[in-house]
């Protein structure tokens, strides 16, 4: 069942067209990345996803309910004069959940990504790795039925971006919401997809489709497997053909 569709979606800008014609229908708990070439239209596609904007021709089809779609962007986009369990708190406060229930929550929910005891800290307090973690917890909160990740990890260094990769497929594994990720980079998509769907470059359209094998999340050393490697190399394929197209 799909929790989500862009069906035929074309995006045009004053610059000219920025996506499409382009399909892409997710499934209820399943992982998919987007790559493609620098500004073949990954990041419109994720906002098309998100309600955020709205296709100049074409359909999208959403099933998640309002407050059951959460986006985590490249940046953290956290509030400075609000702690860390202040910003967790932040969605479900909004939402209408009173206030001791939603730092209860937010507390559990710092907690699952790896900051117990980090609750009172504010943004600047808090290294990159950290501000995104919270950025997580502030997406999981609400426990949503679709996750959109925009590049989350793309201004962090490389132990921490598998880190959090890890951290992701853990959340994921207690949570199951679906989740859709944007990266450029080709290992990051096959490790944490069981799906990667390759774009042309601009305006982006499919290129191809490739299926990721083996148990979500990832066993230890499963980076040096020979699937891993073969599937790498498939993606990457896949995508110098759609830069080519």
């Amino acid at each position: 069942m799909s929790i989500a569709a862009l069906e035929d979606v074309e995006v045009d800008y004053a610059r000219g067209r920025a996506l499409g014609p382009f399909d892409l229908a997710i499934r209820e708990s399943e992982i998919v990345a987007l790559v493609g070439p620098s500004g073949c239209g990954k990041s419109t596609a994720l906002r098309l996803l998100a309600g955020l904007e709205a296709p100049s021709r074409g359909q999208v089809r959403r099933t998640p309910e309002r407050g059951e779609t959460a986006v985590v962007f490249q940046a953290p986009t956290l509030a400075p004069w609000l702690s860390a369990r202040a910003n967790v708190a932040l969605p479900l406060e909004l939402a209408g959940t009173a206030s001791d229930e939603a730092r209860r929550r937010a507390t559990e929910a710092l907690a699952r990504v790896g900051l117990a005891g980090a609750e009172a800290a504010r943004p600047a307090q808090l290294s990159g790795g950290m501000a995104m973690r919270v950025s997580l917890a502030r997406a999981l909160v609400t426990e949503p039925r679709l996750l959109l990740l925009d590049e989350p990890f793309a201004a962090l260094d490389e132990i921490t971006r598998r880190a959090l990769a890890d951290d992701v497929l853990k959340l994921w594994q207690g949570l199951q919401p679906a989740i859709v990720f944007v990266t450029h980079n080709v290992e990051e998509a096959v490790y944490m997809a069981s799906r990667v769907v390759v774009m042309t470059a601009g305006p982006g359209r499919l290129a191809g489709e490739v299926a990721v094998e083996g148990p979500l999340p990832r066993p230890a050393g499963f980076r040096t497997t020979t699937l891993f490697r073969k599937t790498v190399e498939t993606v990457s394929g896949r995508l110098a053909q759609g830069m080519a197209a």
